[in-house]
């Protein structure tokens, strides 16, 4: 959601700071939501569309500047086909000598529209990436001479339309429980109520009307998760005042009823581990708490952070584990699902919450995975009648990757690092080889989990197609950029024949049902 800020006056930038110009990038279109190591400068160069640093979205404006902080992450949703260009530099902050991770800017920056910073954003990409020394120089002071101009052209936000059209929709956040209407949202925002309907859809991606109704809607879903909730009592506190045009409304939008989602709800179910959630959500059910996050559950946050009220930490290796229990804690949950990877003392703790059921992640595949969830949810029959729908789409998916794939040995590898592995992930092993049937190149033990291999190693292999997963990290990004241009690279055989498809983490890296149904229907959509 945005958030607005009070921007620094130019003169407040600290003077005992220096800056260091690590890299420079021109983003373009959708972005796979990555982790930033470094402080980061995005500008918009063309287009829009919608940022997302960590949790937080934004729309992609050209009068504005995005300071992203190391350790967040960043994504790129599109709006249509066009999509945004972004100048994306990368930099370090020294203070006293040793690298400091503040800076004096952090998030949305509105500046004041200068063809000066366009031509600097130019001048700083092109000198940087030169091949001339005495120009990356250049590169460095122009970049100081940017973040100058930004400084001395920031500014708080005025009443113009776009600043205006924030507030409505801030308006439309905090009042959504009473009769809101396009003309009453225009006088604010002291436009034409048709120019407010155009500018809003431009700016947000969908109109204002269905903004208020998705906004009711997830209040709604909150509501609803509560014990002893009257439909009527939550139809009026989120704005509607007949009960049956709210449940219409609310079909519309969810594709169950009311009573339908509510009695989903009733037992509160936590996950702790991600992967579990890929399972509940193949059965149909919307846990209560779950790991949830733009970067390491991508899928499951786009489409149910709203559906599910209580968020734990997704971040990897769960090292924020002390927070999640004492959230779960706090919620009181009747049951809590995990994997069975979970330390001892982290067990212990997390039992004295709720009863809990640990799915064994390493020795069990998939399929006995979702046999055991559903069963600690009561769903058995719902997990089979999945399986069901699951194999009849692998066969139809098998009978149209036989038409493009037919023969060729396929190798599945991910890039972390500077370090290239086989078939890291028990997903990719399963569908590819498994489900689909795919041929591995001679040679390759498709069982076999995460064999580093050199690229004179997989030249060896020669491989008639290559899926390729790079970690969205700035390391592994680094160093795919890197590989491209290597000789041992372009002349293996796949690469030669521009037979190198791009496999995104989300789904390849997970493990679950959910996930292996998107891998399958990701090979349909890329070979089918």
């Amino acid at each position: 959601m945005h958030r607005e800020r009070e921007i620094l006056q130019a003169d407040t930038m600290p003077d005992d700071i220096w800056i260091k110009l690590r890299s420079t990038d021109l983003l373009s279109g959708e972005l796979e939501h990555r982790l930033v190591s470094s402080h980061m400068l995005l500008l918009s160069r063309t287009g829009g569309g919608r940022l997302t640093i960590d949790v937080t979205e934004y729309t992609l404006r050209p009068d504005t500047a995005y300071f992203i902080c190391p350790g967040q992450t960043i994504g790129v949703a599109v709006h249509d086909k066009d999509g945004p260009e972004l100048f994306a530099f990368q930099y370090d902050v020294f203070r006293d000598g040793e690298a400091d991770h503040a800076f004096p800017y952090a998030g949305e920056v509105p500046i004041y529209p200068e063809q000066q910073i366009g031509a600097l954003c130019e001048l700083v990409y092109g000198s940087s990436r030169h091949d001339n020394s005495l120009e990356r120089f250049r590169g460095q002071s122009a970049f100081q001479e940017l973040l100058y101009w930004i400084a001395k052209q920031t500014r708080r936000r005025t009443t113009d339309s776009r600043a205006a059209i924030d507030r409505t929709k801030a308006y439309i956040d905090s009042h959504y429980g009473e009769s809101i209407t396009i003309d009453q949202l225009a006088r604010m925002a002291e436009i034409s109520s048709k120019y407010y309907v155009d500018l809003f859809k431009r700016t947000y991606g969908l109109s204002a009307i269905d903004y208020l109704t998705e906004v009711r809607v997830t209040a709604a879903k909150r509501l609803m998760a509560r014990s002893g909730a009257l439909l009527r009592n939550i139809a009026q506190q989120v704005g509607y005042g007949d009960e049956f045009y709210f449940s219409r409304k609310f079909k519309q939008e969810t594709g169950v009823s009311p009573t339908v989602y509510m009695k989903n709800r009733r037992r509160k179910i936590a996950v702790y581990s991600s992967p579990i959630l890929g399972h509940l959500l193949a059965l149909d059910i919307i846990p209560y708490a779950a790991p949830l996050h733009p970067k390491w559950t991508a899928h499951y946050y786009k489409l149910f952070k709203s559906d599910i009220p209580l968020h734990l930490s997704a971040y990897r290796y769960n090292m924020h584990w002390e927070s999640n229990l004492a959230k779960l804690a706090a919620a009181a949950p009747d049951l809590i699902l995990g994997c069975d990877t979970l330390t001892g003392g982290e067990k212990d703790q997390l039992e004295t919450i709720a009863p809990v059921v640990y799915v064994p992640y390493k020795e069990r595949g998939w399929r006995e995975q979702l046999r055991i969830t559903a069963e600690a949810v009561d769903a058995t029959r719902e997990a089979e009648m999945w399986m069901q729908r699951y194999e009849s789409k692998v066969t139809a998916a098998k009978r149209r990757l036989e038409r493009q794939l037919g023969g060729q040995r396929v190798v599945a590898m991910s890039l972390f690092q500077q370090t290239i592995r086989l078939s890291p992930t028990a997903g990719m092993r399963d569908v590819l080889y498994g489900d689909l049937a795919l041929l591995p190149p001679a040679g390759i033990d498709p069982g076999r989990k995460g064999e580093a291999i050199t690229l004179d190693g997989l030249a060896a292999y020669d491989a008639d197609r290559i899926m390729l997963n790079i970690c969205q990290e700035p390391e592994s990004l680094a160093e795919w950029e890197r590989l491209q241009q290597l000789p041992e690279w372009l002349g293996i055989k796949a690469v030669r024949s521009g037979a190198v498809t791009l496999i995104a983490s989300d789904p390849w890296r997970e493990y679950s049902a959910s996930a292996c149904e998107r891998m399958v229907d990701d090979m349909v959509n890329k070979f089918g």
